[in-house]
């Protein structure tokens, strides 16, 4: 809240401190007054939506990460990098909860103009290591202490779970940030028929945001992140093609499956019951 109040310029008073409430309804009336714009408010929203969101809210999960084994040839790393059109990429020995540490595509391009050759076994830098708990708010006081803009997540017996980016958090804020090049990836997809096609990794804060929903059973707890892991804590087993449930309006279908992974999900409107 201190935050916000700083970026509007608002005086420290005697009287009771304000609550987040009364900002957000402050900027309601500004905006439409014309105080300030919607995607100023929309940003500062962002600010407070992820203040108390935990990291693994916003992470890769670990299923997704693109990791580089120092065993392999350098030739096969390089493809690797190259391919995923990613950024940064843990190095790892015998497993992915061995990482050695960090390798940045800056620093190996950097390396091959100078050189013509690379090692990437020498190239790593030292990782973070943030346990899944810790909020975004108190990452980011990381990632400014450190200078270090991505990290890994572990859970509290050490075994890495995801990665995160500074990049991933902006996101979060002010919305998909693409880079030139990078392909753009629908993981929602709205169709003509009123109804979504998502992906079975979404997470649950991009659904909430896409559907407009407040909560969902379960999300609290932390019994799943993605809307995969929704349909299975409902459900109580892995989804076959077809199955569905209907949650606050809304009919969520499975249409793809990927092996046990479920792949695409269908949301529909529930038409509401005629009044009798």
């Amino acid at each position: 809240t201190e935050t916000v109040l700083r970026l509007m310029r608002v005086r420290k008073t005697t009287g009771p401190p304000i609550t987040e409430e009364e900002i957000k309804i402050m900027l309601e009336e500004g905006t439409k007054a014309g105080v300030f714009e919607r995607a100023e408010l929309s940003m500062i929203e962002g600010v407070f939506d992820i203040g108390d969101r935990r990291v693994e809210s916003l992470m890769t999960h670990r299923t997704d990460i693109v990791a580089l084994d120092l065993d392999d040839p350098v030739g096969e790393n390089l493809r690797k990098m190259i391919q995923s059109g990613r950024s940064n990429f843990p190095a790892y020995e015998r497993d992915l909860d061995d990482v050695v540490g960090m390798v940045s595509v800056k620093d190996i391009l950097a390396k091959l103009v100078e050189s013509g050759t690379v090692n990437i076994r020498t190239s790593v830098t030292k990782p973070l290591f943030i346990p899944e708990a810790i909020t975004v708010l108190k990452l980011l006081e990381s990632f400014k202490e450190t200078g270090v803009h991505v990290a890994l997540i572990t859970d509290e017996y050490g075994s890495i779970q995801g990665i995160i980016t500074l990049h991933d958090i902006l996101e979060a804020i002010v919305g998909d940030v693409h880079t030139l090049g990078e392909p753009v990836e629908t993981q929602v997809m709205a169709r003509e028929d009123g109804s979504w096609l998502i992906d079975g990794d979404t997470s649950i804060e991009k659904l909430k945001e896409v559907l407009s929903v407040d909560s969902f059973p379960g999300e609290k707890e932390g019994y799943y992140r993605t809307i995969a892991g929704l349909l299975m804590f409902i459900l109580q087993r892995i989804p076959k093609t077809g199955d569905h449930i209907e949650l606050k309006g809304l009919r969520y279908e499975v249409v793809d499956m990927d092996g046990n992974r479920i792949d695409k999900v269908l949301a529909t409107r529930v038409p509401e019951n005629p009044t009798e």
